[in-house]
């Protein structure tokens, strides 16, 4: 009895224990089933992908890309649904938990990202897109009319620059309609000889004709093509003339075509200008006449040992000492002095340089040049040391110059000149205080401190 009473209770508390296990597996099993998705991955079977009309739902793959709805994301994780298009960059996740795919914008790192975002669209432009999908057909339907905006654009700038600029077909048309022709230097020397030349022009217009063509032959081509047509020895002719102003203006003509310009020299020369010119200067003549004279005269004689040496053979220095004996010539005086200052140094600068073979032809026409003889011969010492007592400094400076180069000639000459030593001493006396006033202004080496160095040359030379 005792063994059967016990194994009642033992097979009571059996079926209590058996119980509450049965219980905790159920729980588990349901606990267990709801972590599934959490954790793994199920099988779907393919009845559960259908919907309720029992066709499979279009997913992304097989979606047509031009019927693509653009999805915009923000920062915060969205579902977006099958079909929907993901900007690039977009951070993109599958849910285990619900088996969607989430969307949002990339995490900014340190507002970098957000101020590169705002700099793209700046850069872009506003755009304004809603959240209805476009086609591929919608969008190039925009690139079109943003085509056509452009090229409309592009035509209203070209016909704007054609309202502010003719083509050169027209305006060739414009000038020929216009009978306007761009004329050469040539061409217009032509018309102005033929001016000058023609015995229907009156006085005035050869005047005008010779004063305009002097213009054009400081150019060393113009006054070439002077020679070639024929309007040199024309200019020439006109220093014959029996009107003083044709006179005037032809030597003025002359002296511009023969600066610097040898092959004109020469034909100058050869054509008898410079017995014409110095007949003007040993004539009574009008002081505008003398002064064009003397000026081609000097334009002819500079660097042209051939005519120096001829000018001496027809008298030309004592043509020239001749205008220190007439009345009111004195403004040609130190013109005279400078042109016999530039001859001697001349010369003697090419005496002194260093030369090759070319230059010994021309060394050799220097050397039949006696100018500096002929110059102390006719007694030009006492002739220039007098022109100190003029009152310029500019004219001061050139005839000190002038005495410096002629002393090594006339200083026995100038020691025995009293009126001389005077002069020199009251120019010493004058210099020394505008030098100190100079020195005093803060020039240290100005110009008076330069003549008085000149002064004081002279005079030690002549002790």
């Amino acid at each position: 009895v005792v063994m059967s009473h016990w194994a009642g209770l033992l097979s009571t508390a059996a079926k209590v224990s058996l119980l509450v296990l049965v219980v905790s597996a159920v729980f588990s099993r349901s606990s267990l089933s709801d972590r599934v998705p959490e954790f793994a991955l199920t099988k779907i079977e393919e009845s559960d992908i259908k919907d309720d009309s029992g066709k499979e739902p279009v997913t992304e793959d097989d979606a047509d890309p031009e019927d693509l709805e653009v999805f915009y994301p923000t920062h915060q994780w969205q579902t977006i649904r099958p079909g929907q298009a993901v900007p690039a960059g977009s951070h993109v996740r599958l849910n285990l938990q619900t088996g969607d795919r989430e969307v949002k914008l990339p995490d900014s790192e340190n507002g970098k990202s957000d101020a590169r975002e705002e700099r793209r669209r700046k850069r872009l432009g506003k755009v304004d897109v809603d959240s209805n999908s476009f086609t591929s057909q919608e969008l190039k339907k925009a690139l079109a009319k943003m085509k056509e905006s452009e090229k409309a654009e592009r035509k209203a700038h070209e016909e704007e620059v054609r309202k502010k600029f003719r083509p050169i077909e027209q305006l060739k048309e414009e000038f020929e309609k216009l009978n306007v022709k761009m004329e050469t230097d040539y061409e217009i020397m032509v018309k102005l000889i033929g001016k000058f030349n023609s015995s229907t022009s009156t006085l005035d217009e050869k005047v005008a004709a010779l004063y305009d063509l002097e213009y054009y032959v400081h150019q060393v081509d113009n006054a070439k093509d002077l020679l070639s047509m024929g309007g040199l020895q024309l200019v020439i002719e006109g220093l014959n003339s029996t009107e003083a102003v044709l006179k005037e203006h032809a030597a003025f003509v002359l002296g511009a075509a023969l600066s610097s310009n040898p092959k004109v020299q020469i034909e100058a020369i050869e054509g008898g200008a410079l017995q014409k010119l110095l007949v003007i200067l040993a004539t009574e003549q009008p002081l505008p006449v003398k002064k064009k004279a003397l000026f081609a005269l000097s334009s002819m004689l500079r660097h042209f040992p051939y005519a120096q040496q001829q000018f001496l053979k027809l008298g030309g220095l004592q043509v020239l000492r001749s205008l220190f004996r007439q009345k009111g010539m004195e403004t040609l005086h130190v013109r005279v002095v400078t042109l016999l200052y530039d001859l001697i140094v001349e010369k003697m600068l090419l005496e002194d340089s260093q030369h090759g073979d070319q230059m010994e032809e021309k060394i050799q026409q220097y050397r039949q040049v006696k100018l500096v003889p002929a110059v102390v011969e006719q007694d030009w010492c006492v002739v220039v040391s007098n022109l100190l007592g003029m009152p310029e400094h500019d004219t001061r400076e050139k005839v000190l110059k002038m005495v410096g180069v002629l002393m090594a000639f006339c200083r026995e000459r100038y020691r025995g000149d009293q009126a001389l030593s005077t002069t020199l001493g009251l120019l010493r006396s004058e210099y020394e205080e505008l030098a100190a006033e100079e020195q005093r202004e803060g020039d240290k080496d100005g110009y008076f401190k330069e003549l008085l160095g000149s002064v004081n040359t002279i005079i030690q030379e002549l002790r």
